[in-house]
């Protein structure tokens, strides 16, 4: 056996069983090493200690098995190990900062993890170059530190139909970098001319006109879809804008979307200018 094949053999003990104990120092016997040495290699490959990978699995399997409604939340969970109700909702309140509760109303998407496999596909999307006319939004200012829990609270919250007084629109994720504080930040919300009036905790944003790159996400599911945002990102910045014809320009990024659709691909737009 190899490195990756003895990692193999610990992740398909662990996906086997997922619902049932699982020891830490048996996932290391079987995958034939020390526990000290278990430990260190399983987050090399991984990026994850075990018991971090064991319970992000299994919040991640308990999340889908709620969206289907077919069993109490509570019944869930339990039958994936967490030993009371209060133990679970604390470990996913911490995940994804939001309530099963309001996770089940809302039906948004989560950031869930799939089972780890070394087998890497080929990740690619071609964007289309576009001419954007200016547009201002309104927004909220992201509080969270990770933007996937802010979009999760945006969204079990109904912040968007607060805004467009009810009405289904589209969604805009805004970035840019703040050289100030060396961190970035992040706005959500919807097209000005869509909201209700003027709204507490709001602040507007311009999106300039100009030349943008805009991907469209790989269509996915819902349990891979906030994955998938993130694949097509880092395929953005690491390989697409290194090896364009283009630039970054000033300005914007940002990402649109129709959580109600449920089509779980949405559009990035990069401003870009020509090398």
């Amino acid at each position: 056996m190899n490195y990756n094949e003895h990692i193999a053999t610990a992740i398909e003990y662990i996906e086997e069983n997922l619902k049932n104990d699982i020891n830490i120092a048996d996932c290391a016997n079987i995958g034939g090493y020390s526990l000290y040495h278990f430990l260190r290699v399983f987050k090399d490959a991984t990026g994850f200690t075990p018991a971090d990978y064991i319970r992000k699995r299994r919040l991640s399997e308990i999340s889908k098995e709620i969206i289907k409604g077919n069993e109490y939340i509570s019944e869930v969970a339990f039958s994936y190990g967490f030993n009371s109700k209060e133990n679970f909702l604390r470990a996913f309140k911490s995940e994804h900062h939001i309530l099963p509760s309001e996770y089940k109303s809302a039906e948004n998407s989560l950031k869930l993890y799939e089972r780890f496999t070394f087998d890497v596909l080929p990740f690619c999307v071609t964007p289309k170059i576009i001419t954007l006319e200016a547009f201002q939004l309104t927004v909220y200012k992201s509080d969270e530190d990770y933007t996937p829990k802010f979009w999760n609270k945006y969204n079990s919250k109904k912040m968007s139909l607060n805004l467009s007084n009810g009405k289904i629109v589209k969604d805009y994720g805004v970035c840019v970098w703040n050289i100030n504080k060396q961190k970035l930040d992040y706005y959500i919300g919807i097209k000005t001319q869509d909201t209700n009036g003027n709204l507490s905790n709001t602040q507007k944003l311009t999106i300039k006109s100009g030349l943008y790159a805009v991907f469209a996400t790989p269509v996915t599911t819902q349990s891979d879809f906030v994955n998938t945002i993130h694949k097509t990102w880092e395929y953005i910045y690491n390989v697409w804008l290194p090896s364009s014809a283009y630039n970054h320009a000033t300005g914007y990024d940002f990402e649109c979307y129709i959580e109600e659709s449920r089509t779980f691909s949405e559009d990035i737009y990069i401003p870009i200018k020509r090398d």
